[in-house]
């Protein structure tokens, strides 16, 4: 198989930006699960209801019912309510459409609370909380993309972001950052949090820390938008 000067160029400059950010990340998000692998269902009670995905039912793009066929063959139907977290199988064409799956450092698991063992298979990392839709409050199943800086500040794909301009080729693709995410600052509620927003909810959410304020309050840039919640995680009380 040739490799081009080009797709070289890409995949090293897609390294340098990976590395270059390894610890102040966030991990990728998916869209597409697997049916075959197995998913892990972590339920209130300290259960793990096991089985292969059947289907997801959504609102307004976050996961409101999970339907499995679970090991004795038979389809269960499960709201988040009932689940505390659980961990979901991507589909081979949702790792192939996010290249940053393949680069990204296991570190960014580093969270003894989560299964390292499912992480480093690839699994996606669900868990129930409280998000703002609209006017309306619900209890919906949401991804965490900062699990290794997320003590104070929760940080969730939104399905519907759009993403800001990216480089490579294909599927190959870097550079590109979503443009809205859902975020729960402790026990809040989640809210969609969009980047044409983060100047005027920037005090917000890091008003309580006067460093970062200084530091990055004049003028944030949402690019440094995981930049600014892992330091305000390390660093502030």
């Amino acid at each position: 198989m040739k490799i081009t000067n080009q797709l070289l160029t890409t995949l090293a400059l897609f390294t340098c930006i990976c590395v270059s950010t390894q610890a102040q990340n966030f991990l990728p998000g998916f869209n597409g699960f697997s049916k075959k692998k197995t998913s892990y269902l972590h339920m209130n009670n300290e259960e793990i209801t096991k089985g292969n995905l059947k289907k997801l039912k959504y609102e307004k793009g976050l996961i409101e019912e999970v339907k499995i066929r679970d090991l004795n063959d038979k389809k269960v139907k499960i709201k988040p309510a009932d689940i505390a977290f659980m961990y979901l199988p991507p589909s081979g064409l949702a790792k192939l459409a996010n290249f940053q799956d393949f680069i990204t450092d296991a570190d960014q698991w580093n969270n003894d609370k989560l299964d390292q063992s499912l992480f480093k298979s690839g699994y996606a990392y669900f868990e129930k909380s409280k998000v703002r839709v609209k006017k309306k409050t619900r209890t919906l199943m949401v991804q965490l993309v900062n699990p290794s800086f997320c003590e104070k500040i929760k940080v969730f794909k939104d399905p519907y972001s759009k993403e800001t301009a990216s480089i490579g080729i294909g599927p190959l693709k870097a550079g590109g950052i979503a443009k809205s995410y859902y975020v729960k600052k402790g026990d809040e509620v989640a809210i969609r949090l969009k980047k044409k927003h983060y100047d005027e909810e920037f005090k917000m959410f890091f008003g309580d820390c006067p460093a970062l304020i200084e530091k990055y309050g004049a003028k944030p840039k949402w690019s440094e938008f995981a930049k600014h919640i892992y330091e305000y995680t390390k660093e502030c009380n």
